[in-house]
């Protein structure tokens, strides 16, 4: 093997020997196969070297892409693609093993679908447990730093994804009406996290309730002036993806330890927007402050069992939002 083989980035061995990898395939088949390479495995993985992805690497990119909604057929593309690059990989001796070959993810889907039958399944039942969630995550990170308390409690108020947590900025937020314009999210990219345009291309409106306003308020005076500030960042100024987050908070083992061990990062949204349809939002301003179209009917969502607990029975959002 050629030391240049052995030390070349992924991006860089996929578009050298992407033809070997996919020969054999129908023409149909190439164009899925080549948009999931571009447009989520060269962000994801792209600026490692071959040498360097391991099966742990694949797997939380993998969880990334559904998390960001992407569908099974999509997935399961782009994971075609990375297996076959990698098995090229195998045969010019740079790796013994295709780390690729992940198995389990389409349980994930499985989870999702039960969660549409059965949207409570995985949904917190009130806002006490969600502050004790925050509360348990920054305890349980490093110099307990309260921003990823913050973070959680925000995007679950919010039902916004945690990239676009991330994303949001000073400017984006209007105290007068307390709304929040959501214009972009937090991805992978090579070399790290960037910031893009968020799900769909489109800016939406997403109404801020009165029990995080002082919250915002208190990280709005502590990023200071500028617009274009970042909301909320990791304890050294980085950008929060849902990785990061799970790895700072030790987010596993805190999630089982206080009785939620199935609950991921992307349910924080499920549970705001099962709160949302409790408070009686219709499901046409639901899909407008999620930012999808694809939302199950209110018969499936809403059961109207109130608790004071609850802040969305108190401040519903649905004027605001419209």
């Amino acid at each position: 093997m050629s030391p240049s083989l052995a030390t070349m980035k992924l991006a860089e061995y996929g578009e050298a020997n992407m033809d070997l990898a996919l020969r054999g395939l129908e023409l149909k088949t190439l164009d899925p196969y080549l948009a999931g390479w571009r447009m989520r495995v060269v962000p994801a993985l792209g600026h490692l070297a071959v040498r360097m992805i391991t099966n742990g690497v694949v797997d939380r990119s993998v969880q990334n892409w559904i998390a960001d909604e992407h569908s099974r057929s999509t997935v399961k593309n782009t994971i075609a693609v990375l297996v076959r690059v990698m098995e090229q990989a195998v045969r010019d001796g740079i790796i013994k093993v295709n780390p690729a070959r992940v198995s389990g993810w389409q349980k994930l889907y499985k989870q999702a679908e039960d969660e549409l039958r059965d949207p409570r399944a995985l949904a917190l039942p009130d806002w006490t447990t969600l502050v004790h969630l925050a509360d348990s995550l920054v305890a349980a990170s490093y110099n307990q730093y309260r921003g990823w308390g913050d973070v959680v409690l925000f995007a679950a108020s919010t039902a916004a994804r945690i990239g676009e947590v991330s994303g949001c900025r000073i400017g984006d937020i209007d105290t007068s009406q307390w709304i929040w314009t959501v214009r972009r999210q937090t991805t992978p990219a090579p070399g790290g996290l960037t910031d893009k345009g968020t799900k769909g291309k489109r800016a939406r409106k997403v109404p801020i309730i009165e029990e995080i306003r002082p919250l915002v308020a208190q990280r709005i005076l502590s990023a200071g002036p500028a617009a274009d500030a970042r909301l909320f960042t990791g304890p050294r100024g980085g950008r929060v993806s849902t990785a990061v987050l799970r790895d700072a908070t030790h987010w596993d083992e805190v999630v089982t330890r206080v009785g939620y061990e199935h609950l991921r990062r992307h349910d924080l949204r499920h549970t705001g927007l099962t709160w949302l349809a409790d408070a009686g939002v219709p499901i046409h301003v639901l899909r407008r402050i999620a930012g999808t179209a694809h939302l199950p009917p209110p018969s499936a969502t809403c059961t109207r069992t109130f608790t004071r607990s609850q802040p969305w029975v108190r401040h519903s959002p649905h004027t605001s939002a419209c």
